[in-house]
Parts: C-alpha cells; sequence; structure tokens
C-alpha cells in the first residue's frame, strides 16, 4: 500500500482531524496537512494538488520489467502507486487490477485499488474492493477507516461510517488510524444531536 492511500472528503469540521492526511502501510503516515484531499459531492483530487509527475523513465522501465516478468505482480503495484501520486487514477486501477490478477491475496494493493475506484467517482465499487480486502484481513484498519470515509461522503452512510471508525479505534486505538478515527467520530457525534456514531462498532462488511 501506498503512502497516499486513504480517501478524504469535507464536510465542514467535521473531520478536521481527517482532512488532508494520508496513510500507507508501506511507508510511514504523514503529518496532518491542512488542505482537504476530495469534494464530497464528487471524489476527486483537491485543488492545489500535492499531484507527484510521472517519472516516465522509471514508468517505462517498470513496464518492460512487467511486459517480461508475466508473473511477478510487483511492477505492476509500483505502477500503480506510481499513477496514484500523480493522480492519474484511471491508471493506477489498471496497474493494481493486473497485479492483483497475479496476486489476488495483497490486502494493500486491494484497498489502494479501492481507493483509486472512489477517486474516479466510483464509490459502489470502493466498498465492493474494500470488502474483498477485509475477506483477507478482517482487522486491516486502513481498509476500514477507508470504508468509513467512502460510506459517509460516497454513500451519505453516516452510521455505517461511524460503525467502521469505531471498530478502527476498538482494533488499534494508539495508531494513527485509530486517533483519526477518534476524531472522526467526536466531530460525528459533535454535529449530530440525533445520535449518530452512538450505536458501537457495529459490522463493517467483513465476514
Amino acid at each position: 500500500m501506498k503512502s497516499d492511500s486513504i480517501a478524504f472528503a469535507v464536510a465542514g469540521t467535521l473531520f478536521g482531524l481527517l482532512v488532508g492526511w494520508v496513510i500507507g502501510s508501506q511507508q510511514a503516515a504523514n503529518a496532518l496537512p491542512p488542505a482537504p484531499r476530495a469534494a464530497a459531492s464528487a471524489p476527486a483530487p483537491e485543488s492545489g494538488s500535492r499531484a507527484v509527475p510521472v517519472d516516465e523513465t522509471k514508468a517505462a522501465s517498470l513496464k518492460d520489467l512487467a511486459a517480461r516478468q508475466k508473473t511477478d505482480p510487483s511492477p505492476r503495484a509500483q505502477l500503480g502507486n506510481m499513477y496514484f501520486d500523480a493522480e492519474r487514477f484511471d491508471e493506477a486501477i489498471a496497474w493494481y487490477t493486473e497485479a492483483l490478477t497475479i496476486d489476488p491475496k495483497d490486502v494493500d494493493v486491494s484497498t489502494d485499488l479501492g481507493v483509486s475506484y472512489y477517486y474516479t467517482n466510483q464509490p459502489d465499487r470502493a466498498l465492493e474492493q474494500f470488502d474483498r480486502s477485509l475477506k483477507l484481513d478482517p482487522t486491516h484498519v486502513k481498509t476500514i477507516l477507508n470504508m468509513g470515509i467512502v460510506k459517509a461522503f460516497g454513500k451519505q452512510d453516516l452510521e455505517g461510517a461511524a460503525q467502521a471508525w469505531a471498530q478502527v479505534v476498538e482494533l488499534a486505538p494508539n495508531s494513527p488510524e485509530g486517533q483519526a478515527a477518534q476524531g472522526a467520530l467526536e466531530r460525528l457525534r459533535a454535529a449530530h444531536a440525533d445520535g449518530v456514531g452512538t450505536t458501537g462498532t457495529g459490522t463493517t462488511g467483513a465476514p
């Protein structure tokens, strides 16, 4: 999983702790920058984009390696990461999909693919992909945190989002993911006097 693999959205100050924060399992979590990652109505890279231009020489080398090594998912996952960093999500989806065809048990790549679906305005496909990730690892907190974000902003399912974030807090309370989820829950509960976010952990779609 790459360092920019958490989907982000904006809803006033509700997710102040989450705004702009991205997590990955291959690299350390970034600090909390001030800019939002994506708009709630149309998941997309934020204005003032932090896209990293693709190193075309490196990309060409990885594509050549992928063509020669038909059963190696690594260059395909690396290409997916490169295009994700460049916010070229359609191309990231293509390479992540190829990597998963070779190694369907890579939970990190699976979740990166789900985030890429979200950024291309496909929240249902994102959630389906996260479900696949959780079948591989039901306690993968980055997947569950992402699931909550997509439920909140892609599906307007605040109760489902709260259940996902509560599970992240239960699984890893002292982790960056757990702290972000706790902050999101507190803001959600403060913003909704109708009890949203107070029903406990519930389920996230994992078996």
